[in-house]
Order: C-alpha cells, then sequence, then structure tokens
C-alpha cells in the first residue's frame, strides 16, 4: 500500500435503478439475513426517471466510515449497513491502479476507510423503494472500488442483507428473487428472467401521491404481519409458488392478459394481507383511497376492452403504478388520469409529469388548458368530481437496464479530499 503520508483518494461512481414488484415480497424468515417468507418478481424501472447515484472513495487520510445521503451526513453504524461493508471488504482483492500510483492489497482493505455519498432522483423513504436503489448501489459500486470478483448473483445475496429488494435492483428487465431454503441465506439471491430489451413496448406510470415518509415501516410492518397473519402464511406456502411460475411464463411469452391480472390481484393481495395484520396496516392513505377512482378505472377499462389495457400495483406505500401494455394505451392512460387528477391551477405541466414526457405530446396534451379540454373517461361516474391536487406528479418511464458505472465526471466527492463537493 502507499506511505500514510501520501493523500491519495481513489473513488468509484455508480448508478443503479429502482424496481417495482409485481409479485410481492412481504414477510421476513430470517430477520438479521433478512431472508424471505416467498419468492418475489420484479420490473427495473428506467435510471433515467428513478434510480440512486452513489460514489464511493478510499483513502489513508480518512479516519473513519463516513456517508451522505442527499448531501445530509447519516450514520451507518447500524446493522444492514455495517453487514454489506463487512460481506464486500471480506471479499475486497488486490488492486494496482497503474495510473495513479496506487497499490492496495487484500489485507490493507481491513484497515482502511471509505467516504460515501448518494444521491436519490425521487422522495427517500416514499413508497418508491429507495431503500433498494441505494443499497443495490452501494454494494455494486463498493464492489467495483474493492476489485471483488462476485457476479451480480452473488452481489445480490449481500445487497439484501441491506434492504431485501435491493438484490433486485443488481439486474435491468425482470428480475426474481429467489427465496431460499438455506438458513445462511447463500442461496436466496436474484437472478434475471428477461432483459429491458425483451418488454420494451410496455410503459410505466406512477403516480406519486405522497412523498412524505410512511408512518409504518416496511420493516416494522413485515414483523407484525408475520407474528399475527394466518393470510399470509396461506399467501406464502398455497398461493405465491403458483404465481410466480405463472407470472414467469407471461413475462417469457409477453402475454400482458396474465401478466395484468397477476400483478393486480397479487397487489390486492399484499394489501390484504396488511389489514389482516394486528394492528392493521394502511399503506394505501386518504388519498389513494380518494384514488380509489385509479383502481375501478382500470378494472372498468379493461372489462370493457375485453382484455386488459393496464395493471395496477402498490408497494408499501400510496404511490399508484401502473403499467400500460403499449404506448398508444400509456398515451390514453394519462389523458383518463390527468382529467382525474388535474394539477393545481399555478403547477408547471412539466413539473407535475416527469420521465418521459414524450407521452404527453401523444396524449394530445402540451399544456395546461389543454388538461381542461380532455374529455371525461366513460369509466367515471361522475366526471364534475376531480381531485386536483391530489398527486404530486406523475412520472412516465418504461423497464430499464441494471447498475453501471459512471464517468469520473460524475463523482458526488472530491476527487483531492473525498469530501461532498
Amino acid at each position: 500500500m502507499a506511505d500514510e503520508s501520501q493523500k491519495w483518494v481513489l473513488m468509484v461512481t455508480a448508478q443503479t435503478p429502482t424496481n417495482i414488484a409485481v409479485i410481492k415480497y412481504w414477510g421476513k424468515r430470517d430477520e438479521k439475513l433478512i431472508l424471505p417468507v416467498n419468492d418475489s418478481i420484479s420490473v427495473t424501472l428506467d435510471p433515467a426517471h428513478l434510480c440512486t447515484t452513489t460514489t464511493v472513495s478510499v483513502s489513508p487520510t480518512f479516519d473513519q466510515d463516513r456517508m451522505w445521503l442527499n448531501g445530509e451526513e447519516i450514520s451507518i453504524s447500524g446493522g444492514r449497513f455495517q453487514s454489506c461493508l463487512r460481506e464486500i471488504r471480506s471479499r475486497a482483492t488486490d488492486v494496482d491502479d497503474k495510473e495513479k500510483g496506487i497499490k492496495i492489497t487484500k489485507k490493507d482493505w481491513e484497515k482502511l476507510h471509505v467516504h460515501i455519498s448518494s444521491y436519490n432522483n425521487f422522495p427517500t423513504a416514499a413508497g418508491l423503494a429507495s431503500s433498494a436503489a441505494g443499497f443495490a448501489c452501494l454494494v455494486f459500486a463498493l464492489g467495483k472500488l474493492m476489485n471483488v470478483k462476485e457476479d451480480h448473483s452473488q452481489l445480490s445475496a449481500i445487497a439484501r442483507q441491506g434492504s431485501g429488494s435491493a438484490c433486485r435492483s443488481l439486474y435491468g428487465g425482470f428480475v426474481k428473487w429467489i427465496m431460499g431454503k438455506d438458513d445462511k441465506g447463500t442461496d436466496s439471491l436474484a437472478v434475471q428472467l428477461a432483459d429491458e430489451k425483451h418488454w420494451d413496448e410496455l410503459v410505466i406510470v406512477i403516480a406519486v401521491v405522497s412523498s412524505r415518509q410512511k408512518e409504518t415501516s416496511s420493516t416494522t410492518g413485515m414483523r407484525d404481519t408475520v407474528e399475527t397473519s394466518l393470510l399470509l402464511q396461506h399467501r406464502a406456502k398455497e398461493v405465491v409458488p403458483k404465481r410466480i411460475l405463472k407470472m414467469e411464463e407471461a413475462i417469457k411469452n409477453r402475454d400482458f392478459a396474465s401478466f395484468a391480472q397477476l400483478t393486480c390481484t397479487d397487489s390486492n393481495q399484499f394489501h390484504a394481507v396488511c389489514l389482516d395484520t394486528c394492528p392493521p396496516i394502511f399503506y394505501m392513505n386518504d388519498t389513494s383511497h380518494r384514488q380509489a377512482p385509479i383502481i375501478s378505472l382500470v378494472e372498468k377499462w379493461n372489462r370493457a376492452e375485453g382484455t386488459p389495457q393496464v395493471a395496477y400495483t402498490f408497494d408499501a406505500g400510496p404511490n399508484a403504478v401502473l403499467i400500460a401494455r403499449n404506448r398508444e394505451t400509456a398515451a390514453l392512460l394519462i389523458q383518463k388520469l390527468l382529467f382525474c387528477f388535474p394539477p393545481n391551477s399555478d403547477a408547471d405541466l412539466n413539473s407535475f409529469v416527469l420521465g418521459d414526457k414524450s407521452i404527453l405530446k401523444d396524449a394530445g396534451v402540451e399544456s395546461p388548458e389543454d388538461i381542461e379540454t380532455l374529455p371525461p373517461p366513460p369509466e367515471i361516474k361522475d366526471p364534475s368530481q376531480k381531485f386536483r391536487g391530489d398527486v404530486s406528479y406523475f412520472i412516465c418511464t418504461r423497464p430499464g437496464r441494471g447498475p453501471v458505472v459512471l464517468s469520473d465526471e460524475s463523482h458526488l466527492l472530491n476527487p483531492e479530499t473525498g469530501l461532498p463537493k
């Protein structure tokens, strides 16, 4: 290793997407290792619209491990951070950066400290799987920094120990988290079912109804559900194994009718399990219940067409995730949503619809005035009843790629000091 007096800083910056489960993970059989009671399947979202960017750095001048999230320093003394750091450090190998004249041996990693800076381009802890993207990005970036040789699937078993769903963000496209059987969790990891190009006509619209932190954390909620819900036991043993097989088949064949039916049914059952918990958990808050028009609209639309056009799913938070079968359907969906949930009169349309804004053009909406002239959706009983301002904003996205290393220009830390820029 370079002499301690040398003030070199070595760093890596990575970007990792978030994911949305279509067959839900809910309930752990081991709290510490985060081993689930059932398999789950997710869609990785386009990192251009929903991702975490993380810079990790190492230097002999650092006297402790430190981390900044969205510009604020946070503690990383918690067990989950420490598990990920410990697991990655134990797999570190020699690094020889000839360009910078830096040599680090496997043994050196035991006493070197790291600085971490992480930024989410979406609300943290609002039910948009920010911890999933965060821990996946942390593990992926540290793995690159420390020259870890494990593949993505093996890295996913480490990310899982930070946040269960994080293991699924190590891949793009459609991802399965295998619950595994080993008590130590060695076989509880993620595998890719299909990449993001396999079914690229899908369009995903997220209605963000609240960017506040949720009242019941997923960790607490799962623990209570495992302890008190008989419905969860039935779901894990009898229902999910069959659903997983059907969902794998639907994804393989790009069978949207089956995909939508399974996605909606599993979301509804997940929230039924939450209500079957003592005390009951209400992740779909008042806004999303006033937003029941979304579920009603989708169900009526799908029935009227004779085949599903859109799937809906709600994670452990109040936001609606809607998956349209193609771009044409997504444009119709946006029209219906903007009619029901118009922005406040002073809102800027560009800050109300984020991500792929070209869908607005497809929907014939190019200004707030256009929203006022939209035709009422036939699925709505009372066209005069609108929920203005109930949705903070919509994000239009699609299935996306897995984690990547970014160029040096993307570093969130100062390359000279290893401190936030």
